[in-house]
């Protein structure tokens, strides 16, 4: 079982995917594109290369809770990608994720430019890896 995280931004989707245990986040990576429709595609190639098996999409909520454009944005697309894969797809809670991700890219020496590049993947990973671990917590709770 492989699990998936997508950070769906403005200019590129960051992607996660988890080992085959569900435990651990693995490969990343970025897609570079805005469109809507490519984006779905890439995501099935890596749905279909690593066997994924469940989707988890970051769903951008405001600092105070509420919801903006950006989740509307993310609604349409988690609907696009339930239709389009027949998966299962979960909304997670994405505050402060991509700012977490720049701010580990920062440590690490990367400048404005470096990060650019690759701070959706990271953004992804880190959605990946809360998930992961609410379903550890959840299991472990329900023993």
């Amino acid at each position: 079982m492989r699990i998936m995280a997508i950070d769906y931004g403005d200019a590129h989707t960051g992607a996660a995917i988890s080992d085959l245990t569900g435990f651990l986040a693995g490969y990343t990576t970025t897609i570079h594109s805005r469109r809507q429709p490519e984006v779905i595609q890439a995501l099935g190639k890596l749905i279909a290369e690593y066997g994924v098996t469940e989707l988890v999409l970051g769903y951008p909520k405001n600092m105070d809770g509420t919801l903006g454009p950006r989740a509307e944005k993310a609604e349409r697309l988690k609907a696009a990608l339930e239709d389009t894969f027949g998966l299962p797809v979960a909304l997670w809670d994405e505050r402060r994720t991509t700012i977490d991700a720049h701010n580990i890219l920062f440590s690490q020496g990367k400048n404005g430019k470096q990060r650019k590049g690759t701070v959706d993947a990271v953004a992804a990973a880190l959605i990946l890896e809360g998930y992961l671990t609410r379903r550890r917590q959840n299991r472990d709770s329900s023993r």
